[in-house]
């Protein structure tokens, strides 16, 4: 996502933590009417054990627009389970997506930043998010000393 919107950029990852561990604090509020009611999870074993359901919903499509993703991504389909829409459905639960592996390291690795570093910086303001590095893509672009902007160091 861009700044403006919780990207990997070190403000916004900052404050994406900042708002998870904030709304982990706060009594979950009921669904708005129309709304979607998402169930409880029963598989986190990185994310805070608290987490209501729609807590969770959010902050995965806040990954999905960081990392230009979908759910599929890192959930495996139960082609056992058909939704009314009549598609299989996701099994959030399940473990055996490598994608879903890697997602809980670069959790750790963003709250170990944000904790350890970065929280610590006065004035920093903004947590590091998954935007910060991949900015809507799921393989970052890698960084190009020769390109970047300002005054040289030479």
């Amino acid at each position: 996502m861009k700044p403006s919107s919780l990207s990997l950029s070190l403000p916004i990852p900052v404050l994406l933590a900042a708002a998870i561990f904030a709304q982990a604090q706060q009594p979950a509020a009921p669904p708005a009417p129309g709304n979607h009611h998402h169930p409880a999870p029963t598989n986190l074993k990185v994310l805070p054990k608290d987490f209501t359901g729609d807590q969770v919903h959010d902050l995965m499509h806040d990954w999905e627009a960081d990392l230009g993703v979908t759910c599929k991504t890192c959930h495996a389909v139960n082609p056992k389970d058909i939704g009314p829409n009549g598609r299989a459905r996701l099994n959030y639960a399940d473990d055996s997506r490598q994608e879903k592996q890697t997602a809980r390291l670069m959790y750790k690795m963003l709250d170990e930043i944000n904790t350890n570093y970065v929280a610590k910086v006065e004035g920093s303001g903004m947590p590091v998010t998954c935007g910060t590095c991949h900015q809507g893509h799921l393989d970052p672009e890698g960084y190009d000393p020769s390109q970047r902007r300002g005054p040289s160091t030479k």
